[in-house]
C-alpha cells in the first residue's frame, strides 16, 4: 500500500549463516535454535540440546517454543516427529527498534491439516449499521501482531469492529506467477490464549485446528457480520511478480492459484470474501521496475480473469484494487474497462510527499493550494486523483478515497511559514522507521498544530521538526468531500495507527 509499510516488522526472512567447518575433519554443526523472535523458513536446520531439527513450517520463533515442544513447526532431522509436550502460552514480542523490509520470499510451509470441526460460535453483539451507508475499509497487517502488538482483538476493543465494512488483510505474495501466503505462522498457526483471542476462547493444538490471524478473523466475522474480509495481494514490497503473472501464458493459472489458496482452501473456509489486487504499479516503477508496456492491457485482462474465476466459485465474491493517485501512473490504467470487473476502487491518496524529498509538504492534502512548490507528477491532491479517475470512466459510487492513519515527517526544518514548504536536513525520527509515525504517537507530541484551509490539510511543528498528518477534523472534512462527490467511502492504512479507542475511524464513521 504505502511507500514504506509493507514492512514485516520482526519477520524479515534472514538467510541462515553457512555452517562453519571445524578443524581436524570435525562434522559441521547446525546453528543453535534461537528463540528470540528469529525468522525461520522451511528447510532450516537447527540444533537443540544436541539434537538436530528441520523447520517444516515458516514461522517466527518465540521464547519457550523449543523444537521438541512445537512439532507443528519442527521435525527431527531423521524425519520423525519429536515427542509432543504441552505448548506454552505465546509470549508477546518486544517492540522492535526498526521496521525491516522483507527482502526474501517466505516459502509456504507444510499445510496445517484440514479442520474437521467448525469453530464454536460466540454471542453476536448488536451492530449499528453505518449511518451514511458508505464503505469504511481498513487494512490489517499480518506483521502487526509482532512489534506493534496489534491483534485482531484490538479491532474490537478499540470500537472499530462495529464501524468497519471491510478489512483488507495485508499481504499475500506473488512468486513465480503463483499466489503464496506471506507469513504462515502469523496467518494460521500462531496460538492465541483466551486473554488474547477476539472471542475470549483459547486456540487448541488439536490436529487440524485453525489458529493464527485467519482463525481470529473468522471469529471476528461471526461476532460482527457487518465485516467482509479480503486478502490483499502484493503491496509495495511484493508487487514485482505481477507483470509476469499477468502475461497471457501465466494469467489463468496464476488467478486459479490465488482463488484456490484464499477462497477455496478448506483450512480457512469462509475467512475471505474476496480478493484485493495491490499491484504497484502496472506499466510503471514501484519498489522495483519489473514492468513492461503491455502491463496496461494485461492488468485489464487479469482483472477480467479474476472476476470470471471468482464468479465461478460463487457470485458475490468481491474484487477490488488498490489504485494509484499519481497522474502518470493513473494514465497507464484502462479505467473505463477495469471498472466493470471491480466492486470498488481504493485510491491510495496519500504518500504524496515524504522524507524521500528535501522539501516539507503534505502527505494527503485534499486540494492543491497556491504556492505549493511541487511540480509535474508530484503536484497532486486527493481531488486531482478523484477527478482523474472519474474522467477516466470510473463510477463515483465505486471510488473509495484513501486516508492515512500515519504522518510523514522531516527534521532540521526552518521556521518560515511555520515549517511548510521549507528545506529540511533529513527525516524525522520515527518509532519504527525514520520519516513516518503513527497518528496515535503524533497526537501526543505536544507540537503546535497548523492548518491550511486552501489544502484542507494539517501539520505539526515544534520549531525544527515538521509532521504532516490527518487528525479527526481532517477526516471529517474528507468524509464531507466524499459525500459531496457521491463517492463510495473511505479506505485507510492501517488499523494499528489509530488510538486505542479508535479516534480516526470514529471520525470517519460519524461523519458519513
Amino acid at each position: 500500500m504505502r511507500r514504506s509499510h509493507f514492512i514485516l516488522s520482526l519477520i524479515v526472512l534472514a538467510l541462515v549463516a553457512p555452517w562453519g567447518l571445524f578443524t581436524n575433519n570435525a562434522a559441521a554443526v547446525a546453528p543453535a535454535w534461537d528463540g528470540n523472535f528469529h525468522a525461520y523458513v522451511v528447510g532450516d536446520v537447527v540444533s537443540y540440546q544436541g539434537v538436530e531439527y528441520v523447520c517444516r513450517q515458516s514461522h517466527t520463533s518465540q521464547p519457550g517454543w523449543t523444537p521438541p515442544v512445537v512439532p507443528a513447526l519442527w521435525l527431527l532431522s531423521n524425519g520423525t516427529q519429536p515427542t509432543n509436550t504441552p505448548v506454552p502460552t505465546a509470549t508477546t514480542p518486544p517492540p522492535p527498534t526498526s521496521t525491516p523490509r522483507p527482502t526474501a520470499t517466505t516459502p509456504p510451509g507444510t499445510p496445517t491439516p484440514i479442520p474437521t470441526s467448525t469453530p464454536q460460535p460466540t454471542s453476536t453483539p448488536v451492530v449499528t449499521p453505518p449511518p451514511g451507508g458508505k464503505r469504511i475499509v481498513g487494512y490489517f497487517t499480518e506483521w502487526g501482531i509482532y512489534g506493534r502488538n496489534y491483534q485482531v482483538k484490538n479491532i474490537v476493543t478499540s470500537g472499530s469492529a462495529s464501524k468497519l465494512t471491510h478489512i483488507n488483510y495485508a499481504f499475500g505474495n506473488v512468486v513465480n506467477s503463483r499466489c503464496q501466503l506471506g507469513d504462515t505462522y502469523a496467518d494460521y498457526d500462531k496460538f492465541y490464549s483466551a486473554a488474547d483471542s477476539v472471542d475470549g476462547q483459547a486456540d487448541t493444538w488439536d490436529n487440524g485446528a485453525l489458529r493464527g490471524n485467519f482463525n481470529q478473523l473468522r471469529k471476528l466475522k461471526q461476532m460482527y457480520p457487518n465485516i467482509k474480509v479480503l486478502i490483499s495481494l502484493g503491496g509495495w514490497t511484493w508487487s514485482s511478480g505481477f507483470s509476469d503473472a499477468a502475461l497471457p501464458a501465466n494469467r489463468s493459472a496464476f488467478v486459479k492459484s490465488c482463488v484456490d489458496l484464499f477462497i477455496k482452501d478448506p483450512r480457512w473456509a469462509g475467512v475471505f470474501d474476496g480478493i484485493d489486487i495491490d499491484w504497484e504499479y502496472p506499466g510503471a516503477c514501484g519498489n522495483t521496475c519489473n514492468y513492461r508496456p503491455e502491463d496496461t492491457q494485461n492488468f485489464t485482462a487479469l482483472l477480467a480473469e479474476f472476476r470470471s474465476q471468482l464468479n465461478q466459485v460463487r457470485p458475490g465474491l468481491l474484487l477490488t484494487i488498490a489504485a494509484p493517485a499519481g497522474p502518470d501512473k493513473i494514465s497507464k490504467i484502462q479505467i473505463s474497462q477495469i471498472s466493470q470487473y471491480l466492486d470498488f476502487i481504493n485510491l491510495m491518496t496519500y504518500d504524496f510527499h515524504g522524507a524521500w524529498e528535501n522539501t516539507t509538504n503534505f502527505n494527503s492534502n485534499l486540494y492543491t493550494p497556491a504556492g505549493d512548490p511541487a511540480t509535474g507528477n508530484a503536484r497532486v491532491s486527493v481531488n486531482d486523483a478523484v477527478n482523474q479517475w472519474l474522467q477516466g470512466g470510473a463510477p463515483a459510487s465505486k471510488i473509495v478515497v484513501g486516508v492515512p492513519f500515519y504522518g510523514r515527517g522531516w527534521t532540521g526544518v526552518p521556521s518560515s511559514n511555520n515549517g511548510l514548504w521549507q528545506s529540511a536536513t533529513g527525516a524525522a525520527p520515527g518509532t519504527y522507521e525514520a520519516g513516518i509515525e503513527d497518528y496515535k504517537v503524533l497526537k501526543n507530541k505536544g507540537y503546535s498544530r497548523y492548518y491550511s484551509s486552501a489544502a484542507q490539510a494539517a501539520w505539526l511543528y515544534n520549531g525544527s521538526v515538521f509532521w504532516t498528518y490527518d487528525d479527526p477534523p481532517i477526516m471529517a472534512a474528507k468524509m464531507s468531500y466524499i459525500k459531496s462527490k457521491g463517492l463510495g467511502g473511505a479506505m485507510f492504512w492501517e488499523l494499528s495507527g489509530d488510538t486505542s479507542n479508535g479516534e480516526l475511524i470514529n471520525a470517519l464513521y460519524t461523519n458519513q
